[in-house]
């Protein structure tokens, strides 16, 4: 309040006397009228005069309108003009559109100043800003509008305070996220801006935005509005994605995992016509690309990063990318970042490299887009950025891409060199950039080339078969030589540091660079005569970069040349230059500004081409290397010759461990192998145990059928009073025979049929017997796990014995069957002497019985056959299942035979049991009438004795 007072009293912020009365009577009226009309009209008095008395209307009114939005809550009219005052007391917008542009800056401060007051004051008291999170749930235009304003304005003005009031309050998030989904565009579009404010640098608000669904909502808005061809809407919902994503692991994490990636698509679709393009477009596609580099940003863990890139690439996005790539009309700072891009989206990922790699221009002929973008980058007359971002693009190629490298690396070989002339390859355009006039042009192909050999000992060493031609009529000269000499001749500070960064990457880790380099006699003193001069501040990059190149030569010398051995170098180095001077040379380097800016990030970023002097990767590289090398010069000859001998020691080791981890990849894979047929075969066993299992319950099933049908039948002929029920019922019985003597034949083709599987099964547990006996010389790691493989085999053949066992149980069950059968067969003939076909019956019993035995012999000689052949695993696997399935069709066949059969011997049962009950009745009623009733024993034997006479009739017949 003091600072308030002190501003009002200035001279030019004192309002007019009459102002600063009106104000005060009409705060009086809000504080003491009693009627709500009165209070309405004085807040919208201040309203008005809130623009132009901006300082004494916060002063005096503030309280008044807080109280206001505490007790008027029903009057939503006064409400809004309390919200519209204070939004126009607390927001600096007003003010800044207000001022002309020979304003001075303290004017402007001072404006920002009085904004940010404000705030605090209200913001003092937590209870408003829960009061005004309560307001902007409302639903009345009136309030929700100028809620939605005035609670943006507080974030502006001090974000990490009001964002930690409403992170504390209930359900305070919550509340603002139901902003998006309001049918009226201008409050959700406000909404977006408010959420905008409220997420900036606070990872805790972000991640709760996120999860309450706020990537659909946006995404749906976004849509909705036409994508790029959208409005100044479809930039907010950029923006507030961006501050959800940018830096939260968590968040990204969540986007991809909702696939929202996939969303992305339609955005990057172009027609042919890109001509016209409007502002907003490409300031709408420009913030969609920034937003796909968040999420494959370098920056990001790798494997966040790398997931996201594969879902990129599986979606089409990486392909819709590559597209504009190679469109034609497109802006250039939209092609600039599609560049930056499509840069961070296939780095480090191989299949997303194997793409670009394979991704052509639209020319004739095509060609590779690699080649194209090359070619720009080489061309002096395009744009700075656009360069950098091409250069940008080949690092992200070849990174972590060996298969990159040595594509780029080959067309540098003589062998591959296109002799017509006719295209033009990468290695071409790299070299002819190398030597060109344009110190940039230098530059950039010297860090293409190095990013070629990058961690690739085998590219370095085929580089040195590249031969220049430097003139006709003279020899052609090595790339390694013609480096050097453009370094002797004294070009562009910018050139020779590409240069020198060039060979110091070729030349680490590569005796064999080290030995050529060294062979040219000119090439030591020139590095010691530039390292020894004192030069001007320009050139001591230059000096530190020379130091690095000798000290390069130095540490990963081999000795093989006699007058360039360590220690005579070191010697060198200390009469001509000094061990401390070296040392001093050595760190110009990572003590230079422009050192420390490229180490920050990958992406080559420089406000003009003359500060593009360093590479990030060879930042990596002087890191690794500065050390080693300043311990390098101090050693003496034995601690050289220690280390010598440890490095063949270790030389030694890694060879024996990379040869035994390829005896031990090559076992595993067959190990492996012999896992997956042992798991196909015991799965095989478990379908048939379970085939077996249902079968032997089938079988319990069906035999106690038969007893009780047997039972029946007992019942049944010992109570038939008439002769044609018993022909009846012995008919019957005869169908019953048949139909068992037909179920015993089905059951007998199964339990062939199982045991010509168990046989297969058999041979395949002794192919893997074999086969794993063989493996027995292999390495001892690996022998227990191969015994585990023969145990188990030993334990499919312990279950394979029982299922022998069962079957065989079955065989003995089918001959019980047998047996049975044979006894109704006499039970039939005793039962009924007129059929007079037993006889016939049991020679149809024996001619089936000779018949399934010559089925089984035939049967037996075919598995025995089978058997011999060593036929393929997946035809006995397809033999199996057809085998289960035919069994499961006939054992459904067989149930429903026998539960009809059942069904009409129950019938038969029930007509008998009725016929009887109505013979006792009528027997009973002539018993009543006096009629005499002969009883069944009697009519029985009278039946009888007239079989008998009809017997003798037709013996003398038929001696006759």
């Amino acid at each position: 309040m003091n600072f308030l007072r002190g501003v009002m009293g200035g001279p030019s912020a004192g309002p007019q006397p009459s102002g600063a009365d009106t104000i005060q009577k009409l705060c009086d009226r809000v504080a003491s009228s009693t009627l709500l009309d009165d209070r309405r009209d004085a807040v919208r008095a201040l309203k008005s005069l809130s623009k132009k008395y901006r300082l004494e209307v916060g002063i005096q009114a503030m309280e008044h309108l807080i109280h206001v939005l505490q007790t008027d809550r029903s009057d939503s009219e006064i409400i809004g003009y309390a919200l519209d005052t204070l939004y126009n007391v607390i927001s600096n917008d007003l003010e800044e559109e207000e001022q002309d542009d020979s304003e001075e800056e303290n004017s402007a401060k001072q404006v920002d100043d009085l904004g940010s007051q404000f705030t605090e004051i209200f913001i003092k008291q937590q209870e408003n800003v829960t009061l005004l999170l309560t307001l902007v749930e409302e639903f009345d235009f009136h309030v929700r509008w100028p809620g939605v304003k005035l609670l943006t304005s507080l974030l502006k003005q001090q974000g990490p305070q009001v964002q930690q009031i409403i992170l504390v309050s209930p359900m305070g998030v919550s509340r603002l996220m139901d902003l998006l989904a309001d049918s009226r565009e201008v409050i959700r579009n406000d909404g977006v801006l408010l959420l905008q404010q409220l997420t900036k640098s606070n990872a805790a608000i972000q991640k709760i935005v996120a999860f309450e669904n706020a990537f659909e909502r946006l995404l749906d808005i976004i849509t909705e509005e036409g994508n790029s061809d959208g409005g100044i809407v479809v930039e907010d919902c950029l923006l507030l994605l961006q501050n959800l994503l940018k830096n939260n692991n968590s968040n990204q994490n969540f986007f991809k995992e909702g696939s929202y990636i996939q969303r992305m698509k339609p955005w990057f679709e172009v027609g042919d016509d890109n001509c016209g393009w409007s502002a907003q477009k490409v300031t709408n596609l420009h913030l969609m690309l920034q937003l796909v580099r968040v999420l494959v940003s370098p920056t990001n863990p790798p494997g966040a990063t790398s997931s996201c890139q594969k879902a990129m690439f599986h979606c089409g996005l990486l392909q819709q990318l590559c597209t504009i790539l190679m469109a034609t009309g497109v802006p250039a700072d939209i092609l600039t970042e599609t560049i930056n891009t499509v840069s961070e989206v296939i780095r480090g990922c191989q299949t997303n490299q194997d793409y670009f790699a394979s991704v052509n221009a639209p020319s004739n002929p095509p060609r590779p887009a690699i080649v194209v973008l090359l070619m720009s980058m080489v061309n002096e007359r395009q744009p700075f950025v656009l360069r950098c971002a091409v250069l940008y693009c080949f690092q992200c190629f070849l990174y972590k891409n060996q298969k990159g490298q040595g594509e780029i690396v080959s067309t540098l070989l003589p062998s591959t060199i296109d002799a017509t002339g006719n295209s033009v390859s990468a290695g071409q355009l790299l070299c002819g950039g190398l030597f060109s006039t344009d110190s940039l042009s230098n530059w950039c192909a010297a860090v293409a080339l190095a990013h070629a050999l990058q961690e690739n000992a085998t590219l370095k060493e085929q580089l040195l078969r590249v031969q220049l031609a430097t003139s006709i009529g003279n020899p052609p000269v090595s790339l390694l030589q013609q480096c050097t000499n453009i370094l002797s001749q004294g070009s562009k500070v910018q050139t020779r540091v590409g240069l020198l960064m060039l060979l110091c990457t070729w030349l680490s880790n590569c005796s064999i660079a080290v030995t050529h380099f060294l062979h040219n006699p000119a090439n030591v003193p020139f590095l010691t005569g530039q390292i020894a001069e004192n030069l001007g501040e320009e050139e001591q990059l230059v000096q530190g970069l020379c130091a690095l190149l000798l000290g390069i030569s130095i540490y990963y010398n081999d000795n093989s040349l006699e007058n360039y051995r360590k220690e005579k170098l070191k010697q060198l180095i200390e009469k001509r230059i000094g061990r401390e001077n070296f040392i001093e040379k050595l760190g110009f380097i990572s003590k230079h500004e422009l050192y420390s800016r490229a180490a920050q990030k990958p992406q080559p970023s420089f406000s003009s081409p003359d500060h593009m002097m360093f590479d990030h990767e060879f930042t990596k590289l002087v890191k690794e290397l500065e050390g080693v090398i300043s311990k390098a010069i101090y050693k003496s000859s034995e601690e050289d010759k220690k280390e010598e001998e440890v490095k063949k020691t270790l030389e030694q080791h890694d060879n024996i461990v990379t040869h035994y981890k390829k005896v031990i990849r090559e076992q595993d894979q067959e190990l492996e192998e012999l896992k997956q047929r042992i798991s196909t075969l015991t799965s095989q066993n478990e379908q048939l145990q379970a085939t077996v299992t249902q079968q032997v319950s089938q079988i319990q099933q069906h035999k106690d059928q038969y007893n009780l049908l047997k039972v029946q039948l007992g019942k049944d002929s010992q109570h038939h009073n008439s002769h044609g029920d018993t022909l009846q019922m012995n008919g019957i019985q005869t169908e019953e025979v048949s139909k068992l003597k037909e179920e015993l034949e089905e059951w007998k083709n199964k339990h062939e049929l199982l045991q010509g599987q168990l046989k297969e099964k058999d041979s395949v547990i002794e192919k893997l017997n074999s086969s794993q006996l063989e493996m027995g010389a292999t390495e001892q790691s690996l022998q227990t796990s191969r015994f585990g493989g023969l145990e188990h085999s030993n334990e499919l053949q312990k279950e394979l014995e029982m299922l022998r066992s069962q079957i065989q149980l079955q065989s003995a069950e089918i001959s019980k069957l047998q047996m049975e059968n044979q006894k109704l067969q006499v039970m039939n003939t005793a039962a009924d002497p007129m059929l007079g076909d037993s006889g016939a019956t049991g020679a149809t019993s024996s001619e089936l019985e000779a018949r399934l035995e010559q089925e089984i012999k035939e049967l037996k000689s075919q598995v025995k056959a089978l058997s011999e052949e060593k036929e393929s695993l997946k035809q006995q696997l397809d033999s199996s299942t057809s085998t289960v399935a035919i069994l499961q069709d006939k054992n459904s066949r067989l149930e429903r035979e026998v539960a009809e059969s059942k069904k009409e011997q129950d019938d038969l049962l029930v007509l008998l049991a009725d016929q009887d009950q109505k013979i006792a009745a009528q027997k009973m009623k002539l018993k009543d009438f006096g009629v005499a009733v002969e009883d069944e024993d009697d009519t029985e034997s009278g039946d009888q004795g007239d079989e008998d006479e009809d017997g003798d009739e037709e013996e003398q017949d038929e001696n006759a």
